[in-house]
C-alpha cells in the first residue's frame, strides 16, 4: 500500500456522536468511551499522517436549507426534526477536541455515507487517492454504509477494526463480519500502519 495514494476517511468524529452532551450521546457516548476507540483512532490518525496518508474527516451537518437531507429513514427523520443541533456552526457539529487539529480536509454532508451528497469521491481521485482506511462511529451505520459505497465506487477499502465502535459489541462484531466480506478487509491499526510504512499487504 502506497501511503501517497491512501486516505484515512474518518467518519463522524463529532460532538453529536461521541460526547455525552451530543445528540446521539445517550446511545453512543458510554460504549464509545468504554471501548477506548477515541484514543486509538487519534493515535492511528497521527501515525498515518506521519507515514504520508491524507486525513479526510466527514461531518454530518444540516444547513438552513437542509441541503441534500432526505427524510426517507427513521434515522434521517430524527435528525431532521432536531436539525438545529446539526447546523454547521452548532457545538454538536464540531469535531471532538482530541481530533480537531488532525484533518487535511473536512467535508460536510447530509447522508449516512460520507461519500454521498458531496464531491469527495472526485476530490480524492484528483489527489491520486485510490485506497481508503476507514475509522469512525458507528460501525454498523456510517462506517458500513460508507465502506460499501466506496467499494462500489472502485476504491480499495479497508475498515480499521480497532478504530471503529458501535452502540454494543454484538452489533459491532456483526458489522465487522459483514465488512470483511464486502471490502478488502478489516485490519487492526497496527497492521494498517505496517502496510502504510511499506510492509507487504496481504493479497
Amino acid at each position: 500500500m502506497d501511503a501517497r495514494s491512501c486516505a484515512v476517511l474518518a467518519l463522524h468524529w463529532q460532538v453529536n456522536v461521541i460526547e455525552p452532551e451530543g445528540f446521539f450521546g445517550p446511545m453512543l457516548a458510554e460504549p464509545v468511551a468504554s471501548s477506548g476507540v477515541v484514543g486509538r483512532a487519534t493515535r492511528f490518525h497521527a501515525a498515518a499522517a506521519e507515514a504520508g496518508a491524507t486525513l479526510v474527516f466527514t461531518r454530518f451537518t444540516i444547513p438552513e436549507d437542509e441541503g441534500e437531507l432526505v427524510r426517507n429513514t427513521g434515522f434521517m427523520q430524527a435528525v431532521g426534526e432536531s436539525q438545529e443541533s446539526f447546523r454547521p456552526a452548532a457545538p454538536g457539529a464540531a469535531l471532538i477536541e482530541q481530533m480537531a487539529d488532525q484533518p487535511n480536509l473536512v467535508v460536510d454532508n447530509q447522508k449516512l455515507s460520507g461519500l454521498a451528497g458531496n464531491d469527495l469521491p472526485a476530490r480524492l481521485r484528483d489527489r491520486g487517492i485510490d485506497s481508503l482506511l476507514i475509522t469512525g462511529v458507528a460501525t454498523n451505520l456510517t462506517v458500513e454504509q460508507t465502506a460499501r459505497h466506496a467499494t462500489d465506487l472502485g476504491f480499495h477499502v479497508q475498515v480499521v477494526r480497532d478504530c471503529v465502535a458501535a452502540a454494543d459489541e454484538q452489533t459491532h462484531e456483526a458489522s465487522l463480519a459483514n465488512l470483511a466480506l464486502t471490502t478488502a478487509g478489516c485490519p487492526t491499526a497496527t497492521e494498517a500502519l505496517h502496510w502504510l510504512s511499506g510492509g507487504e499487504t496481504p493479497a
